[in-house]
């Protein structure tokens, strides 16, 4: 099943990419009218997410969302068999230097990245980089096994990008570090964490108060890695400009959840230049912190169900 799976993704990922938007034109009205996929979740994120804008706005916003969440899907697929030829032309990172300026120095560099743009497609930055050069590509393993094996294809290359699980981190990190390579570690830090995870609240777009992961920071702080924003946009169909916007340099000398704050602030703004290329799919808002303070406590740093709740 597991190879079967990954031929059928592969064959299609061999079409030409006019042929691949062809077929996203064709998904995007089934998606959004027919299948009405999370239409709910969509538009309910986007009217609190942005309270001055009209319906009509609102709507466009949407409909550009779902237009583009096709094309990601299909230009995730396109990784499978894309040439470096055609990934150099489509995906152009604008300041690759900065990481080497710190490898010479002896130091590693840690990504903060959201679902922002093709986030896939990121795992190619190392194309740019010295052979010897890693990329940390962290991700959760995913329950089927044939789409995880899919996924850990699409997100590989060879010899810098090397997916690794979130609980080996750290080893893997440490392991490169005795073998004197040096490192990007790339973070998806934008997620929602469960509720024994979460001991920060940010206000982040016209939310005052979001669950939000520091496991990042955490690992960048103990790591003492440089740390930038990964700053994504997408100047047209098929193309993704990637900026390396520092964060710090100095992670462990700022106060606890600074590195986070100053990271969804960046990751904030970007989302309000081009609002449709946000994964407005997920709930991101479904935990509240009245509902936290009423269910746990947070003791010694380690958030604890409340007796009474248990």
């Amino acid at each position: 099943m597991t190879k079967l799976v990954y031929c059928i993704f592969y064959g299609i990922s061999t079409l030409p990419f006019k042929v691949l938007y062809a077929i996203s034109d064709l998904l995007m009205p089934l998606l959004y009218h027919v299948i009405r996929y999370r239409r709910g979740v969509v538009r309910r994120n986007l009217v609190t997410s942005f309270p001055e804008k009209s319906t009509r706005e609102v709507v466009a916003i949407e409909k550009e969302f779902y237009h583009w969440f096709c094309d990601y899907f299909l230009e995730s697929i396109k990784l499978l068999s894309i040439s470096d030829k055609e990934l150099n032309r489509r995906l152009r990172i604008k300041n690759p230097e900065v990481h080497e300026q710190w490898y010479l120095k002896g130091r590693n560099t840690a990504g903060f990245l959201g679902h922002y743009c093709n986030w896939e497609w990121l795992s190619r930055v190392g194309k740019d980089m010295n052979p010897e050069r890693r990329v940390c590509l962290i991700y959760d393993p995913l329950h089927s096994k044939a789409i995880d094996y899919l996924f850990l294809r699409i997100r590989s290359y060879a010899p810098t990008g090397v997916p690794t699980p979130k609980k080996d981190i750290l080893r893997q990190l440490l392991t490169w570090k005795r073998e004197g390579k040096f490192s990007l570690s790339g973070y998806i830090a934008d997620q929602s964490p469960k509720w024994e995870n979460i001991h920060l609240w940010l206000p982040f777009l016209n939310h005052p108060e979001t669950p939000v992961f520091t496991g990042a920071e955490r690992i960048a702080r103990k790591m003492n890695d440089a740390v930038y924003y990964v700053k994504m946009t997408r100047p047209r169909r098929g193309y993704y400009d990637v900026e390396y916007v520092p964060i710090t340099d100095d992670p462990a000398s700022l106060p606890d959840g600074e590195v986070t704050r100053r990271f969804f602030k960046m990751l904030e703004q970007s989302i309000k230049e081009a609002p449709a290329y946000y994964l407005w799919t997920h709930n991101r808002w479904k935990r509240t912190k009245e509902e936290f303070d009423r269910l746990y406590t947070v003791e010694n740093g380690k958030v604890k169900r409340r007796a009474d709740n248990a």
